[in-house]
């Protein structure tokens, strides 16, 4: 079996050289992400559990080429094009880092990924077929950006046109912009992360384009997961070092006919009704 993308610009990176197709097979924890440095942000999980293990690697798509992001400072100047080079490189840099199996740049278009093109959903069906993960962590389908949610749904599409028994055990929506602690205790996936402290930061520091471009990405993934390791449980001490919250997408993947509009609205109405019975249990008498 051979392994191809649509985009001739597309690259695939292994960081031990292995070669690729044993590197995408050996994949038991798998992120997509719509730009370089969501994986490092919502997928941490994952890459900490995999990192220096002999029996789990973790292997990360990016399926955009995120030239369109923001710029500030030295990077003010850059193109497109440049920028788009420049994230790709820390991309990388974070796959060495982080130890990944494997690294796939698809070099997508925003556009291309939030118009359903076809040459998106294909592509993801082949990392998928290739590496056939236990775990998958994408954007949460309740994320404000649209090119996060629109990653997720070509994920979740992706899964539905392949057989079942090519599709994984757990599929995790998670957060990125927008915090998903909103969701009811019942409805919420909690990620505990415990140690490896120095590691989260320097896989959040590599990307040096959008830190130094004018975002603090790293001091705001790693406060928010603290935060969410306080404030997770009101009766209880921490009982880890920081919390990342998802939203199951397993349902959406083996229930075709399932509405991914629908199974979000009925995930908020789980915290309005959460919020509702609360106060209509601790109101007036």
């Amino acid at each position: 079996m051979m392994f191809s993308c649509s985009q001739p610009t597309a690259e695939t990176f292994v960081p031990d050289h292995t070669e690729l197709m044993g590197a995408l097979a050996r994949t038991t924890h798998l992120g997509i992400g719509a730009h370089p440095d969501d994986l490092e942000i919502f997928a941490i999980e994952g890459i900490l559990e995999c990192f220096q293990q002999d029996d789990a690697w973790f292997s990360g798509v990016v399926v955009t080429d995120g030239a369109g992001s923001p710029r500030h400072g030295r990077y003010r100047g850059h193109t497109d094009e440049r920028m788009r080079q420049v994230r790709r490189r820390e991309q990388k840099k974070a796959a060495v880092l982080g130890d990944y199996s494997a690294q796939v740049l698809l070099d997508h278009s925003s556009k291309a990924v939030k118009v359903a093109d076809r040459v998106v959903v294909e592509d993801l069906k082949r990392v998928l077929e290739a590496t056939q993960p236990k775990v998958v962590y994408t954007h949460s389908l309740a994320d404000k950006h649209d090119t996060h949610v629109a990653v997720a749904l070509r994920v979740v599409q992706a899964f539905r046109e392949l057989a079942t028994d090519q599709r994984p055990a757990r599929v995790l929506g998670c957060e990125v912009w927008r915090d998903l602690d909103w969701l009811s205790d019942e409805h919420k996936v909690e990620m505990k992360l415990n140690g490896q402290e120095h590691l989260q930061q320097a896989l959040l520091g590599v990307f040096d384009s959008q830190i130094a471009g004018g975002k603090r990405y790293d001091r705001a993934a790693l406060g928010r997961r603290r935060a969410h390791a306080t404030f997770a449980q009101t009766h209880a001490v921490d009982d880890a070092g920081g919390r990342v919250y998802a939203m199951d997408l397993t349902p959406l993947v083996a229930d075709k006919q399932l509405d991914p509009a629908r199974y979000c609205v009925e995930l908020i109405d789980g915290f309005r009704a959460e919020v509702e019975q609360r106060i209509s249990r601790l109101g007036q008498p």
